[in-house]
This record gives C-alpha cells, structure tokens and sequence, in this order.
C-alpha cells in the first residue's frame, strides 16, 4: 500500500471555510454575545490563587483586575514588572473603601526566554502553595514585521504565543496538582482556524513555505490548540486538572501595539465591530470560574474527543478548527514541544507520580 502524501498545507476548501469563519466572527461577534453582561459577573473566587500572564494590558490587564476586585489571589506574570507595580497601586487606590485590600502581586515571566519561563515555575513551584487557574494570556502578533528569532532559536510567534505557554504548563503541574481541581485556560485565536503546522518546520526556515507575520501567528495557535488537546488527553480525571482554549473575540489593543500606524487608524475606523479589552475578557473569565466548565471537559475526555474544549467568545463551547482535531500532527506537535522546550517525554506522566523533572532551561541567570 503506498504512503499517503504528507500534507504541506490546509486544502483550499479547509482555507476557504476557514477565511469565511473569521470573517463571520468579525462582522457578528458583537452580536452573538449580545446576551452577555459587561462586565461578567463572576461567581465567588475568594478561595482561587490564579496566574495571569501578560496581564499588564489588553485583556491580561481586564482580567487579573477583575478577578482581584472579585476576591481572588491574582499573580500578574509580566516582563516588565515596574508597569505592573504601578497598575497594582491605582487599582488599590480605586479600590480603597470599596472592599479588604485587592490580593494581588507581581512576579517576572519573560516568554522570550525559556529560561525565564522555567525560573518563574521553579519560584512559583518553590512556595509549596496550590495553583488553581493558570492563564496563558501572553501573546504576540507583529503584523507586517519580518521574522525574528528568540534568543532561544525560535521564530517568535511560535516561541511566544505557544512554546513558552506550553513549558509554564508542564512545568507548573506540581502546584496545579496541589490546587486540585484547577484548570489551564489559553487564550486563543479564531486565526488558528486559518493555521497550518509543519512540524518538521516549526520555525517556517525551511524555504517551502513563504513567511508572514499571519502564517507565523495562525500556525502557532494551531499548534497551541493541538498540544492543548494532547495534555488534556495526558491528565487522567483523579488528576483534576483540566485545561481548555478560548477565543476572547476580535479585541482592539491585544495586537495594536505591534501595529503599523496605518492599521491602527483602520482600527479605529471599525469599532463597533472590535471587541474592547473588557469584553474580550469575558470568555476567559468565564472558563477561567465558571463551575461547569469542569465537567464539560471531562465529558469531552470520556467520549475521546479528539481535541480539548474550545469556549468562543460568547461564553458557549464551540468547535476548534478541521486541522485541530488532526490527531496525527497533534501528537507530532506534543512530541516536538516537548523537544523544543526541553523536558523529557514523559515529563507529565513523572509529575503526577511526585517525581521531579528537569528541564534543559532555567539555569541560573548571567
């Protein structure tokens, strides 16, 4: 029997739909959310301790505000921490009078050094405290730059926006375990419906695919929903931890700032149908609190799925991409993450027997 071609791109239908969805999301998102609140209320969060990376603007910064003047022990995971410190105290200050003091502290995650990443785990592993919602908010989207490279060797969109993500996932199991039932929440793109991972190409050097800034942040949301759906696969039910991605919408400022001027301005032209940061925040609020997001994950898992729980900007589970629930890449993605990132193979499977694992990073700083 000969072997099935390898498949180099998404089918021209797979790209059409694909294109179509975006749009229609783009045009009606305003109005298929229309039923939710703003802001969403939340349900009681006093006893949650949640990380919150790139949480200093955009909907990071809705987010852990939000969920602080809600109760919660809120960890703003951000590169620059004077920002951060800064924001912490005027959201006191607004704060005073209305309630106990917000619980709220800064601790520095750079995504563009994986080094960073697994001292920031190993700090946060270190307190011996339980984790009850990681939120992988952080991303990038330089649209119309020319490709650039971490330090690391990764072209950024992927390092940032899925690689980084992925390694503060696995390496942050021990505290998750301890905060049981707890849950990954990621946010993602309706772009990864337009994505395509090669993954003998993760970082698109190879010359067989042209790159641009949207190739490079479609394909690493694809690849951040497909290592999503392997972990999820990865942790049995005992564990209680679930993990799930979610769209926030089409939102202004989550990519303005790498923005050229003139697609600012187009920016600012449409903003009826552009999400702000506070209403792009409403779907990861809810997945991040809400009581039966649990459940529905696990139901998902007991029916095999092939692919983890996907919320939509509108608060409602959804469908992830055709490409998604490609379990063949999705495994060869999981297995190359883990690869890139440097832990070993079985580096789930050993924290959840308590067993401690290294990874190839996080060495002390120079």
């Amino acid at each position: 029997m000969p072997e099935a071609k390898k498949k180099d791109a998404l089918g021209w239908m797979e790209w059409l739909r694909g294109w179509l969805y975006v749009i229609y999301e783009m045009l009606f998102q305003r109005i298929l959310a229309s039923h939710l609140q703003n802001p969403l209320p939340l349900p009681p969060v006093n006893d949650l301790t949640c990380i919150v990376t790139g949480s200093t603007s955009g909907i990071g910064r809705e987010i852990a505000r939000q969920l602080a003047e809600s109760g919660a022990h809120v960890v703003m995971a951000v590169r620059n921490t004077k920002a951060a410190q800064e924001l912490i105290q005027k959201w006191q200050d607004e704060w005073s009078g209305r309630g106990l003091p917000l619980n709220i502290e800064v601790m520095e995650l750079d995504l563009l050094s994986l080094d960073s990443v697994a001292r920031f785990a190993e700090a946060w592993n270190a307190r011996l405290g339980p984790l009850h919602v990681l939120i992988n908010n952080a991303g990038i989207f330089s649209i119309g730059e020319p490709q650039r490279f971490s330090k690391d060797g990764y072209e950024e969109h992927m390092q940032v926006n899925h690689l980084a993500p992925a390694l503060l996932s696995v390496l942050l199991l021990p505290s998750l375990i301890r905060g049981s039932p707890s849950r990954i929440v990621n946010l993602n793109s309706v772009m990864h419906y337009v994505g395509f991972v090669d993954t003998e190409d993760m970082n698109v050097v190879s010359g067989k695919r042209k790159y641009t800034s949207l190739l490079g942040y479609s394909s690493s949301k694809l690849a951040q929903v497909m290592f999503s759906s392997v972990l999820q696969k990865r942790l049995p039910a005992e564990a209680g931890i679930n993990v799930l991605c979610v769209s926030p919408g089409i939102v202004h400022t989550n990519v303005a700032r790498d923005l050229s001027r003139v697609v600012q301005a187009a920016y600012h032209l449409i903003p009826y149908f552009i999400f702000s940061p506070q209403e792009g925040s409403r779907s990861t609020l809810f997945s991040a609190t809400d009581p039966q997001i649990p459940e529905y994950c696990e139901l998902l898992k007991a029916d095999d799925w092939p692919v983890c729980a996907f919320i939509s900007q509108e608060c409602r589970p959804t469908n992830a991409s055709e490409e998604a629930h490609n379990i063949e890449t999705s495994y060869k993605v999981w297995e190359k993450t883990l690869e890139m990132t440097g832990l070993p193979s079985d580096s789930v499977e050993r924290f959840l027997e308590g067993e401690e694992v290294k990874c190839r990073y996080g060495g002390q700083e120079e």
